[in-house]
């Protein structure tokens, strides 16, 4: 008896799944030992070498040099001949820098509303019309010298400490690496305030202590002044070179915990959900589950007249071209555009290319490129319109599927 015949015969649906009919590449769902003879439609292929499972058995020869398709779209170029039945991974992948061809609006979607009665949640009503999921006290740092006070503020109430206060969610310390020797004006400068006031402005939060050393660039008082805030927002600033710092600020929440507690959870329309869309450990199965499980949650809420953000701008480079599509506008896709030549110029700035995002454990999971792991990526992102597109930390004002330009987690 020959090894072939003893060799395990499997359909190609019993251990891999083919995402479109024309795809080169099935990701498989099991390990799959060298010899394994899986058959498909038209033909039996045999496993060349081991495939772990969650990778790519190529499921028809792609000459070198040539697109290699998954999910119907290009994940990168074969570096050498690869014969059906190879297991198709760094090894034999490698990117594919072709231009991508963009439209924009050419495949809206009407999204059907959702059946049945109006669906709501039990939120925190704050006085100018925007509901919180929780009602945190937050103490927000101007400068990186006060984060380690703040942190120590945070910890004094956690455990048996807000026992005696349960509408109140907690206290979180918002801290961060900046904030001393910042150019006034300066990119970095803007994004950091413009960061803290949106802390600030968040309806999740009904109490703030914003605290400072007091010789930083961004003083205390400039968060806050003249920000739009919600009338029933508790706010105190301190400075550690004044007044102190753990003690003082510990004081200063004590002090609203009462008033807070005394607010009540009540029933808001989803409409005012905020759901925002990020990665976590992504490995070859992200994108065919997580992924779109979270894109049809998005979809639902931005049915109901609710707000989704997809971010993590390196991580939708080579699927921008889906998103375009989406757009509302040509402007909208266009600003999608200008955020990843940003982005691109950065990562080449530095020597590298946003191919080198793919992490060591997204590789042992069974992604190769970045066009790989980015087609995964924007499954979070359902298959709403794309209503327009933020920097860094802009306040959200257009409701539906939105983008912000946020760094790859």
């Amino acid at each position: 008896m020959t090894d072939r015949a003893l060799a395990p015969v499997l359909a190609l649906a019993e251990c891999t799944l083919l995402l479109r009919s024309d795809d080169d590449v099935a990701v498989t769902t099991r390990d799959l030992p060298a010899g394994t003879r899986v058959l498909t439609a038209t033909t039996e292929i045999v496993v060349r070498g081991e495939v772990p499972r969650g990778h790519k058995l190529a499921v028809r020869d792609v000459p070198a040099g040539s697109a290699v398709h998954k999910y119907g779209q290009s994940i990168g170029l074969a570096t050498v001949h690869i014969a059906a039945g190879e297991h198709v991974h760094v090894h034999n992948l490698g990117m594919d820098g072709a231009a991508r061809a963009y439209e924009f609006g050419t495949a809206r979607t009407d999204l059907a509303a959702p059946s049945g009665p109006p669906r709501t949640f039990q939120g925190y009503h704050r006085a100018n019309g925007r509901v919180g999921t929780r009602n945190y006290v937050g103490v927000l740092t101007s400068v990186n010298c006060s984060a380690s006070s703040a942190k120590m503020i945070a910890d004094q109430f956690r455990g048996m400490a807000l026992d005696a206060f349960p509408n109140v969610d907690g206290v979180v310390a918002l801290t961060h690496q900046s904030g001393c020797g910042l150019v006034p004006g300066s990119v970095g400068a803007n994004t950091l305030v413009r960061t803290l006031r949106g802390y600030a402005q968040h309806p999740n939060f009904g109490g703030l202590v914003v605290l400072g050393l007091g010789c930083e660039m961004v003083p205390v008082q400039s968060l806050v002044d003249g920000l739009d805030l919600p009338s029933d927002t508790l706010v105190e600033t301190l400075t550690i070179q004044d007044t102190g710092g753990v003690r003082a600020g510990v004081d200063l929440i004590k002090e609203m915990l009462p008033v807070l507690n005394a607010r009540r959870r009540a029933p808001a329309p989803i409409s005012e959900l905020v759901l925002g869309l990020n990665c976590g450990g992504s490995d070859g199965y992200s994108g065919i589950t997580a992924n779109p499980a979270l894109g049809l949650a998005s979809d639902r809420l931005v049915a109901a007249g609710g707000t989704s953000i997809l971010g993590e701008t390196p991580e939708v480079f080579g699927a921008e071209h889906l998103l375009t599509r989406r757009a509302v506008s040509e402007r909208v896709g266009r600003r999608l555009l200008e955020r990843l030549d940003w982005w691109q110029g950065y990562a080449q700035a530095g020597g590298g290319s946003l191919d080198n995002n793919p992490s060591p454990g997204n590789k042992a999971g069974g992604l190769t490129t970045i066009l790989e792991k980015s087609l995964g990526a924007v499954a979070k992102a359902g298959q709403a319109d794309l209503s327009a597109v933020y920097e860094y930390a802009e306040i959200v004002t257009e409701r539906g599927l939105v983008f912000m330009d946020t760094p790859g987690l």
